[in-house]
């Protein structure tokens, strides 16, 4: 059950932000829709025998890779310096030639408007649209173009420990320091606060108001600022709150 679960998570995240054909293992590759175990190694292999792909449709040359592979595969596998800047996008090879119509509306080139969020967002979208592109298709592609290979995870924030504060007996009564939420129990959340010793928020402590369960307001991973309440050096026992002091 876990491996399974991985395996969807890896899945959904190479499917998210896309795979770089020319320096992705054969496992990773595997998990692109359209690849499975045997064509990854055989790209791979291809890879390193004949040198780095130089565009998307090179991976046709690699053997049994078909073009109903390809057609799956082709909007997740990213082209870097090639000689198509759309292969280092999210958009599909099919929707090149609307990229194309798009630069030409826009009297620019298709390498000038990657990227190019302002000059995106003066595109009539209701014009772009045609049997062949649809609405939705025409606004992923737009919103591709405005920010490629955006990264879709949250910004990854860390605690900021006072290169003062090492050890217990560097903190004092009434200290105001950053933490992050290191374990969640019943009776409140534990905190890294750089002292190598976690210090302990009782549930009472978490919030201004009653709360039934620590969960309701904090988690693994949370940066906080708290206040030191307690300090038992020789228990090595750290109390701490997160109430407005």
């Amino acid at each position: 059950m876990l491996k399974k679960a991985l395996d969807r998570e890896v899945e959904s995240c190479v499917n998210s932000v896309g795979v770089d054909a020319n320096s992705a293992s054969p496992s990773l590759l595997s998990y692109v829709a359209g690849i499975g175990a045997v064509l990854a190694k055989r790209i791979v292999a291809f890879r390193n025998e004949n040198g780095a792909f130089q565009s998307r449709s090179d991976l046709l040359k690699v053997p049994r890779f078909g073009q109903k592979a390809f057609q799956q595969a082709a909007g997740f596998l990213r082209i870097r310096d090639g000689v198509q800047p759309l292969d280092n996008s999210a958009v599909h090879p099919e929707q090149y030639p609307l990229v194309k119509k798009i630069a030409a509306n826009l009297k620019t080139d298709v390498k000038s408007l990657i990227g190019n969020e302002q000059l995106v967002a003066n595109l009539n979208l209701a014009e772009l649209v045609t049997s062949d592109a649809g609405e939705f298709t025409v606004r992923d592609v737009v919103h591709e173009l405005a920010r490629p290979g955006r990264d879709p995870r949250s910004e990854f924030k860390v605690a900021t420990f006072s290169e003062t504060i090492q050890k217990i007996s560097d903190l004092q009564i009434g200290m105001i320091i950053e933490g992050v939420i290191t374990n969640v129990t019943k009776f409140g959340a534990f905190v890294d606060i750089g002292v190598h010793q976690d210090g302990l928020i009782h549930i009472s402590q978490l919030a201004d108001r009653f709360i039934r369960d620590p969960s309701e307001v904090v988690a693994v991973g949370d940066i906080v600022k708290v206040t030191v309440l307690e300090i038992d050096t020789a228990r090595r026992r750290i109390a701490l709150s997160r109430k407005v002091q």
